[in-house]
């Protein structure tokens, strides 16, 4: 350990490297949605409910890694299991650019040419569509197994090197990296799609995690080795341990104490995240996916330089916002004196606000479709500020070492309410297409978009009572 007396800041290069590697995680995530409405569906004449069935099995997949991501984290370290992570949705995200070509071998369709050719509904382009959905849901699965690994760890790393007043905030910082990369990707990943073809979007955007890994494996160490980390800063990190210094070596040295997996669905604090994953990561995944959809269908597609701005301008607006979510209950801490559970709780309710914005978006389309890509970049913002605090909280009330495990249980309950919105939608809007639904006034497509908007305004609200009926107050998990 470095013995400067001087106080580093090598904490805050840790959270840029998380910073990075959730940017390059969502811009894996998102090349899918900026090329599948206007470069891919047009070759393997997908429907809304294909795509909807791509997305909500991501989710599944996602959520059902996430179980197990937590516990291979906490089990294989800090800095193996974020390699083996990113290393596998890499090539996860790589590997979706052979599935133009394997449906066309696996069809016998000779060019690109003849496969737009085929007559809509026809067999076999429903069969092209079949085999198609397949082969992206093979590379989804594996994108998602690595990718699911990516917030345990970085929650980890964050327990790891910051102290519990200073969590939230670092934590909207990397958490940014989200907003970040879906606000990169509209500038990009079209440009590279129309420049060089989809399939490339998937590998340029694919090969970002392998250089990643270079500086993971040179930077990263946990505090009380790294050579980086002075012993001013390591007492800052550690102020929140009871133990002396000498104590803290030891308890380095020797295994910690973790709770086992299905012990930890016996406590209410478990089930608070739980909630508050499960009623408000779907909102964020809809957003995700389908907000270049939603603008294609308005008559802005990702192939115009205004679709391309509009998603833009919606994650900038997240990206700004968002930032002061993690510095909110800091604020509550220090110049209020509230505790750092409570503080983050009255910021949470906060936010929750902000989603309601989202009851407007559909209404107000109608006299510019710039409002609702501010509005929802107003109720994603409020999104991302929400989850940089509910990440916090495991910090708050579980030990270190079952952080990640709680952390993936969480996820696996957001990825499943975000199979259900996700593939929800996509049939609602075949369906509300097909039949004109009706729906306050709006017809078709923008009936079915109303609908969904709806449900992710009040999902914060219902979410933070649920949390809040579970964990009145800060009640942390003491291991004998």
């Amino acid at each position: 350990m470095n013995q400067m007396t001087k106080k580093t800041n090598w904490r805050w290069w840790i959270c840029l490297l998380l910073f990075v590697a959730t940017t390059i995680n969502y811009m894996d995530r998102q090349v899918l949605s900026l090329t599948w409405k206007d470069y891919i569906a047009p070759e393997f004449h997908w429907t809304d409910s294909d795509y909807g069935t791509i997305t909500g099995f991501f989710s599944i997949f996602y959520a059902v890694a996430s179980l197990f991501a937590g516990r291979f984290v906490d089990w294989m370290g800090t800095k193996k299991g974020y390699l083996w992570a990113i290393f596998v949705w890499s090539v996860g995200a790589c590997m979706h650019a052979g599935c133009g070509w394997a449906t066309m071998h696996i069809e016998g369709i000779e060019s690109i040419e003849a496969l737009k050719a085929l007559e809509a509904g026809s067999q076999v382009a429903l069969a092209v569509a079949t085999v198609s959905v397949w082969l992206f849901l093979v590379c989804r699965a594996i994108l998602a197994l690595g990718e699911a690994g990516n917030f345990p760890a970085a929650i980890k790393v964050t327990a790891e090197y910051f102290p519990k007043k200073d969590r939230a905030y670092a934590t909207s910082l990397f958490n940014a990296g989200s907003s970040v990369g879906a606000l990169a990707a509209p500038l990009s990943i079209p440009i590279l799609a129309d420049a060089f073809g989809w399939e490339m979007a998937f590998i340029i955007i694919g090969v970002l995690g392998f250089a990643w890994m270079f500086f993971w494996i040179y930077m990263y160490e946990k505090p009380q080795q790294s050579k980086h980390v002075s012993a001013a800063e390591l007492e800052y990190i550690l102020q929140d341990e009871k133990n002396s210094a000498a104590e803290e070596k030891k308890d380095v040295e020797k295994k910690e104490k973790t709770i086992p997996f299905f012990q930890c669905f016996r406590y209410r604090q478990t089930w608070s995240f739980i909630s508050g994953k499960f009623f408000t990561d779907g909102v964020w995944w809809f957003y995700l996916f389908w907000a270049p959809a939603y603008f294609s269908e308005c008559g802005y597609s990702m192939q115009t330089t205004t679709g391309k701005m509009l998603v833009f301008v919606l994650y900038l607006i997240v990206t700004i916002v968002s930032i002061g979510g993690g510095y909110l209950p800091k604020l509550f801490v220090e110049k209020r004196g509230m505790e750092p559970y409570a503080g983050r709780m009255l910021a949470m309710l906060i936010f929750a606000f902000f989603p309601l914005f989202a009851l407007f978006a559909q209404p107000l389309q109608g006299i510019s479709v710039w409002f609702p890509a501010i509005i929802i970049g107003l109720a994603g913002a409020g999104h991302q500020a929400w989850s940089a605090n509910l990440f916090s909280t495991i910090g708050d009330m579980f030990p270190k070492s079952t952080i990640a495990t709680i952390t993936g249980i969480g996820t696996m309950a957001g990825g499943i309410a975000s199979f259900l919105i996700n593939k929800g939608a996509g049939v609602l809007f075949d369906y509300a297409a097909e039949s004109q639904m009706s729906f306050m006034g709006f017809v078709g497509k923008p009936a079915g978009y109303f609908i969904i908007f709806c449900i992710c305004a009040v999902a914060y609200l219902i979410a933070w009572t649920v949390m809040k009926t579970l964990v009145p107050k800060h009640k942390p998990i003491v291991l004998d």
